[in-house]
């Protein structure tokens, strides 16, 4: 296990986007593995600042990447065609940026990632 490399994805619960989100930082960033930290349409409750108890369970399941697995870089991901949080790219790409705000503000020492899964299951970066 000294040998594993982690990193931790903020991302949709949606399973079409859970492979392409792995695989791209896997060769993004050379990690054996993505810890998954999923909600339906996590973006729209970190942008917003809003839910608390979702937002804590966020923050806590991101800490356990970071101290227990060693995660340098945490990526915050929306997608096309979203049942949790419906609407359009450019409002969803907004939202990622506030959410990156608001998880830099939890004082971890790591990289935020901003990253957008279109409509052809392609990562972008944000």
């Amino acid at each position: 296990m000294a040998d594993d490399k982690f990193a931790a994805a903020i991302n949709c619960m949606d399973g079409r986007v859970q492979l392409p989100v792995i695989e791209y930082l896997k060769d993004r960033f050379g990690v054996n593995h993505v810890d998954k930290i999923t909600e339906a349409g996590p973006i729209k409750f970190l942008a917003e600042n809003s839910e608390p108890n979702i937002m804590e369970s966020i923050r806590s399941r991101v800490e356990v990447s970071i101290v227990k697995h060693g995660s340098k870089v945490v990526a915050i991901v929306g997608h096309a065609d979203c049942a949790g949080n419906p609407v359009d790219r450019e409002i969803q790409t907004k939202q990622i940026l506030k959410s990156i705000k608001l998880a830099t503000s939890w004082g971890f020492d790591v990289e935020y990632l901003g990253l957008f899964v279109n409509d052809q299951w392609e990562v972008e970066e944000i």
